[in-house]
């Protein structure tokens, strides 16, 4: 269910299924030379159980837009993300930054806050007691189309 679209993101709840899930076969599919085939076993995997630990905690958010490519979030990946964890610093968070919604990484130190984004054409944004600012989630996962 479609709950929030802003410029850089597009939010929406998960929807648990039961009894639901594709086929995993638990072989290890090799990156490099090929290898004989071996025997393997199947089974049913729901990526549901797989990637969202809170349910009543976990929305879905699709990129918009390039500032996070170095982390390999790229436009129109699909995020997981957990508000009920904890924010520190390196995680990449969805935040509210004054009146807009955006991902960046959080950088934390004695100092203050920054929001850094992982794609040098864009500025690393410092967060100052003038914004509007709230931690709205942790990124957990990416989702990405590979064709």
């Amino acid at each position: 269910m479609l709950l929030h679209k802003s410029e850089a993101l597009t939010f929406f709840t998960p929807e648990i299924l039961q009894n639901s899930g594709a086929v995993f076969l638990d072989t290890g599919i090799s990156a490099g030379f090929p290898s004989p085939a071996e025997d393997f076993k199947e089974e049913r995997i729901s990526l549901d159980r797989e990637l969202i630990k809170n349910k009543e905690a976990t929305f879905f958010a699709k990129v918009s837009g390039q500032s996070m490519i170095g982390a390999g979030l790229d436009d129109n990946d699909l995020l997981v993300i957990d508000r009920s964890l904890e924010p520190s610093h390196n995680k990449i968070a969805v935040c509210f930054l004054d009146g807009e919604f955006t991902v960046k990484r959080l950088k934390v130190d004695a100092e203050g806050v920054w929001l850094q984004p992982e794609n040098p054409n864009y500025p690393i944004i410092r967060i100052t007691d003038d914004n509007d600012f709230v931690i709205w989630g942790i990124v957990t996962n990416v989702i990405k189309k590979v064709y």
